[in-house]
């Protein structure tokens, strides 16, 4: 560690934390249907495209009709792309001449790019064309991110209007969370991405002459753009193989920077919009304070532990002084690389610019139960906002048992219809997390893909059904996932963490918008406060994270405590 190494996540956060207010408003704004500076140039396409597509925007839909939409859309946007993996040798833009992706493949990576994962189970740069690039997975970038953003708006009216019966329309809402936020957004960073130097190129790939006068092919294509909504859409999967740590996605330690506020961006203005949008800007505040806490434990946690270095390398007298850099790219070190690790985790974005199984045995626990804590630090696009919140319904409740009162959040009774809905949404991480875990460890032809023994091998495998179910997309690395067993098994887990988890979610907001909300009185328990931050942390971590302790125990910690001993696998 170095004062040096502090100063650098220091102004990262600063500056995050500079960004969410005025585009928090702007986020308000556009979704409260209200004028901007964009309206005069978007306002006539958005008309325009809801026209051409038979829909009404004054026309609002019940949580059953949103929901609706939502998996309809979203069903067919899995076909299209599977259809465009599958059918890749007869699209164009395939210089290379890629073959088509195999079945389960194919269902795996249209699964994976639907449900904002980007769980990548190929390398990008030998395995997917241009036009599967730009007009498959690139799509599906901004379409999986508009999808997110949509349900949390559903959830806002929820809370934001009193006995009402709509939640807004989805179609308007996808709409706008693509028009007005992700495409301009996305159009600025990928012009600096380019001025940084990251390739935009319908070219596939230009012949280098090695240092040993070899020639070889480096990978080329429209990288900068599509390097853009990864970030910003929170998504994640990398146009190349090694994802961020690749020097045409991330080539310098300036390009690092505009990478992760990217990330943060969007994902932390939406809890503000959320304040703003309910009537309350301390609410909003009092949950970026909330995920603030967490996220920076865990940027300090992996810093302190990959700082430390390997404990059988410190054994054997190696220099302590340049801690672990083993999977990092010296261009980042150890600070940016920390930061990366926790907030890509934390936030669900899934890129990675160090190998997450080459951290040490403590730094890969901090990522892994990051994402298990929900992917809610501050999440996804839109669904870190409504995993939050399920949180603040649970801690509300558990409030409400303390002190012998009816639960409330934001004028709206939480009653037992929505706390069903809660714990139902909250179990589906579990379930699918620690269900195929289990399977897999002792399934043979799940095992035969393992790249280690031991605590590691397990880690491996746990760390891939937490990064798929919990819409991550990261990977801990060494395993080898490309099989019909886990392209099969992790496809089922992104699709439940997901889906099964929205839709509860969109029926709490369905059951919210009809009840009347009151004010509050001297008997309400305030949930803007420091009490109510100090409390929703600990439902995080009891709720979120202590069910998985058994399994990291037998995970990252035992291969800490066995590397502490000496001994490897």
């Amino acid at each position: 560690m170095s004062s040096n190494g502090w100063l650098q996540i220091g102004l990262l956060l600063i500056l995050a934390l500079v960004t969410i207010k005025p585009l928090g408003l702007y986020l308000a704004r556009v979704f409260e249907g209200e004028r901007t500076f964009l309206s005069p140039v978007l306002g006539p396409v958005e008309r325009g495209m809801l026209w051409a597509s038979g829909v009404d925007p004054r026309r609002e839909q019940g949580w059953l009709a949103y929901t609706l939409a939502m998996l309809a859309f979203n069903a067919m946007g899995f076909l299209a792309l599977y259809a465009i993996l599958r059918l890749q040798a007869y699209l164009p833009y395939n210089q290379q001449g890629f073959a088509g992706m195999a079945p389960d493949l194919a269902f795996n990576t249209a699964i994976s790019f639907v449900t904002n994962t980007n769980w990548q189970s190929y390398g990008g740069e030998t395995t997917v064309s241009n036009f599967s690039q730009m007009a498959g997975l690139a799509v599906q970038n901004f379409l999986s991110a508009a999808t997110g953003i949509a349900i949390a708006l559903a959830v806002t009216r929820a809370f934001a209007r009193s006995a009402g019966n709509t939640l807004g329309n989805f179609w308007v809402d996808m709409t706008r969370a693509t028009l007005y936020v992700l495409l301009p957004l996305s159009i600025v960073l990928a012009l600096v991405f380019i001025w940084l130097g990251l390739p935009q190129t319908m070219d596939a790939s230009v012949t280098a002459t090695t240092l040993e006068g070899a020639q070889q092919a480096i990978g080329l294509g429209p990288v900068a753009s599509q390097e853009a909504i990864k970030q910003l859409g929170t998504n994640g999967g990398g146009f190349f193989n090694v994802n961020a740590a690749h020097p045409f996605e991330n080539p310098s330690a300036i390009s690092n920077y505009f990478n992760i506020l990217a990330m943060l961006s969007i994902t932390t203005a939406l809890i503000y919009a959320f304040g703003k949008m309910v009537g309350d800007v301390r609410q909003g505040w009092a949950l970026i304070a909330s995920v603030a806490i967490l996220l920076v434990a865990g940027i300090a946690a992996v810093y302190v532990a990959e700082t430390y270095g390997n404990p059988i390398h410190l054994a054997l007298g190696l220099d302590p002084s340049f801690g672990n850099m083993e999977g990092k790219e010296v261009r980042f070190g150890q600070a940016m690389s920390a930061a990366y690790v926790a907030i890509t985790t934390g936030i669900s974005n899934g890129g990675v610019n160090a190998m997450h199984g080459s951290l040490t045995a403590l730094g890969g626990l901090v990522p892994m139960f990051l994402i298990q804590l929900g992917e809610i630090l501050p999440g996804g696009v839109g669904s870190g906002l409504y995993g939050l919140i399920i949180f603040c319904v649970l801690t509300v409740f558990v409030a409400g048992l303390m002190v012998g009162r009816t639960p409330e959040f934001l004028g709206k009774k939480i009653e037992g219809r929505e706390m069903k809905y809660a714990m139902l949404a909250v179990l589906v991480l579990p379930f699918a997390i620690l269900g195929f875990s289990a399977i897999a460890a002792v399934l043979p032809v799940a095992i035969a893909s393992l790249g280690n023994a031991g605590p590691h091998g397990l880690s491996e495998i746990l760390y891939a059904y937490t990064s798929a179910a919990g819409n991550n997309g990261s990977a801990f690395g060494g395993l080898s996932a490309n099989t019909p067993w886990y392209n099969t098994t992790l496809g089922i887990a992104m699709a439940l963490g997901r889906f099964a988890y929205a839709v509860p979610v969109l029926a709490i907001a369905g059951s919210l918008v009809g009840k009347t909300r009151s004010t509050p009185s001297a008997g309400t328990f305030p949930t803007h406060t420091p009490l109510f931050v100090g409390l929703l942390v600990a439902i995080i971590l009891i709720l979120g994270g202590l069910q998985y302790f058994p399994a990291l125990a037998l995970g990252p910690i035992a291969e800490h405590v066995s590397m502490l001993a000496g001994k490897t696998f």
